[in-house]
């Protein structure tokens, strides 16, 4: 079935997710933050703090009017503040990307899609509770699977290894065309683009 954001007047609200500050920042965890903030950078805007509890900017990615969104409370309590910003913006949840890390997808590997379950990703858990449906959209960046036996709880936690810090900016950056191209031109077309690389 086709999914499509709201139609071009329509609000978009576009969710990092992570864990507020420093000693979380470069965690494979925050990748949904590392992209938002490189977004803010295109749109040319701060991020504020916001009464929903998220840190929101307001601005424009190509015709389309967006809010981006980090919450400011830990992952697994994200979806109070992303529910409480969807509801002051009025961005009906099928008007919501969420961009998140996903082990099940090789390091620098994305895939899009819309609704599903929270396969054991406790942001999503947290979001799909709160917003009371699964139905939204999921930017997943892949992270890759932890090594030997390492609990996958810790390995989110962890920074990424020297060899993919060589490469992380160009992902986050080809994230970022990724998010931009599922709010421009649909899911079917951005995923036929990033889901054949």
């Amino acid at each position: 079935m086709e999914h499509d954001l709201p139609g071009a007047g329509g609000q978009v609200l576009l969710v990092g997710l992570g864990n507020p500050g420093p000693r979380y920042a470069a965690n494979r965890h925050n990748v949904g933050f590392m992209v938002l903030d490189e977004l803010a950078r295109r749109i040319g805007g701060k991020f504020k703090a916001h009464k929903g509890g998220a840190e929101v900017l307001e601005g424009r990615l190509g015709d389309r009017r967006v809010v981006l969104a980090k919450p400011r409370s830990f992952m697994n309590l994200s979806g109070g503040p992303v529910a409480g910003t969807a509801r002051f913006y009025k961005v009906d949840p099928g008007g919501i990307v969420v961009v998140h890390d996903e082990l099940d997808v090789p390091y620098g590997g994305l895939r899009l899609k819309f609704g599903g379950g929270d396969n054991g990703h406790n942001g999503l858990r947290s979001l799909t509770k709160s917003l009371g449906t699964r139905d939204y959209y999921r930017v997943r960046f892949g992270v890759g699977r932890p090594p030997g036996r390492m609990d996958p709880a810790d390995f989110v936690l962890k920074d990424f290894s020297t060899t993919e810090k060589r490469e992380l900016d160009l992902h986050v950056d080809r994230c970022a065309d990724a998010v931009e191209d599922l709010v421009g031109r649909g899911l079917a077309a951005a995923q036929n683009t990033y889901h054949a690389a």
